[in-house]
């Protein structure tokens, strides 16, 4: 195929690209040199309009198609920033900054994205527009709502989009994808009991919010257990439990929980918060105590659209031959914020026998590239085809 074998001739140039990216991360809207970078790649590519700052840091490339007797604008999306996490794989190119590393492929996804703009700029071989779409800000920051926020799809007229992301423990260059709900809602609560402190030896005379924030955690599994639909996914996970005093004989006054729950549906979405704020404030009754919740609602579920999907799984079949059926993933993914403002699909690409995501042993893997540029590629060629 002559996308692939372009590709082919082009990995040497765009694995640089991902390992000088790897070698300087950034973090979610602090993405500037790699913010630079990708509009200097984009100007030497050609481009008919490179913007930046959309979405804070965020940079957007237009390159039109020979003809644009379809009116058709399509765009594509790729994550730029990095995890605060210590980099532990003894690459040759290993982050240089302490504390901040490309755990999750964003460095690979910029780089086929990168790739995927420079061919299409060449070639140009296709009828209507390609809008690039370079985000910061996946990682926790919403930078995909930002950007949408900033009139990304208005301003450009964007019809469709698509984003892609890597997948270790699949076969590198292999594809999967599903329609409907894919990735989770991610949401985070704030737990904090209130009751009276006092001397460990006398808790008669306390009002104990260890007892209360113990009951918690485990009643609010219970959510799942007993109040979801057993067919239904949610996960409530309490990661953090911290009282207001760290002596040996003290009864504190406080405790404060956080954690997070992850749904696929806004029917689950709405019923964990219910029942999180009403078992929590049953337990603080019970005990005599008081109880604030703080429920806070982050990315939405990640909806692929039927038509888009089905069509960007023949694109994955043209480029590897199959496209296997993805998992439902209860991981969050803020593409959902551009996915709820126009219809399009989002595929996931193999990464190999590789450590897992946010792991700080993993690294993207360069073989990955060929396939990953030519389905960016193919979906401009394949939905806009030259006239």
């Amino acid at each position: 195929m002559p996308v692939k074998n372009r590709f082919a001739e082009l990995q040497d140039e765009i694995t640089a690209w991902r390992r000088d990216l790897h070698e300087n991360p950034e973090i979610l809207f602090e993405t500037h040199r790699t913010s630079a970078l990708v509009a200097d790649r984009l100007k030497e590519f050609g481009c008919d309009e490179i913007v930046t700052g959309i979405g804070r840091t965020g940079v957007v490339g237009v390159i039109k198609g020979k003809t644009d007797s379809s009116g058709k604008v399509i765009g594509l999306r790729a994550d730029m920033d990095a995890l605060p996490i210590h980099e532990q794989t003894g690459l040759d190119y290993a982050s240089k900054t302490d504390g901040a590393m490309h755990a999750c492929g964003h460095d690979g996804h910029t780089a086929m994205l990168l790739g995927a703009a420079k061919y299409l700029a060449e070639t140009r071989n296709f009828d209507g527009t390609v809008v690039v779409i370079f985000q910061p800000a996946e990682e926790g920051g919403g930078g995909g709502r930002e950007m949408c926020e900033d009139g990304l799809m208005e301003r450009w007229g964007i019809q469709e989009v698509y984003g892609m992301h890597n997948w270790p423990g699949h076969p590198v260059g292999s594809f999967s994808i599903r329609p409907g709900a894919f990735f989770a809602a991610t949401d985070q609560f704030d737990i904090t009991f209130e009751g009276k402190g006092g001397h460990a030896a006398k808790p008669h005379e306390t009002v104990d919010t260890t007892v209360m924030a113990s009951q918690a955690v485990l009643a609010l599994q219970t959510i799942a257990s007993r109040n979801a639909d057993p067919i239904d996914q949610v996960v409530v996970s309490v990661t953090s439990f911290e009282t207001s005093s760290k002596a040996f004989n003290v009864i504190p006054q406080r405790v404060h929980l956080k954690g997070t729950v992850r749904t696929l549906s806004t029917e689950m979405r709405d019923l964990a918060e219910r029942r999180i704020k009403d078992i929590c404030a049953g337990i603080a009754s019970t005990f005599g105590g008081s109880v604030t919740v703080d429920y806070h609602r982050g990315y939405p579920v990640m909806v692929n659209h039927e038509e888009q999907t089905e069509f960007a799984a023949e694109v994955a079949k043209s480029v590897s031959g199959a496209c296997d059926d993805a998992p439902l993933v209860m991981g969050g993914e803020d593409f959902a914020f551009m996915l709820e403002e126009r219809p399009g699909a989002y595929i996931l690409v193999g990464n190999g026998d590789t450590a897992a995501v946010h792991h700080p042993e993993y690294n993207f893997n360069d073989e990955a590239i060929p396939a990953g540029c030519s389905w960016w590629a193919e979906i401009v060629e394949r939905r806009m085809p030259a006239a």
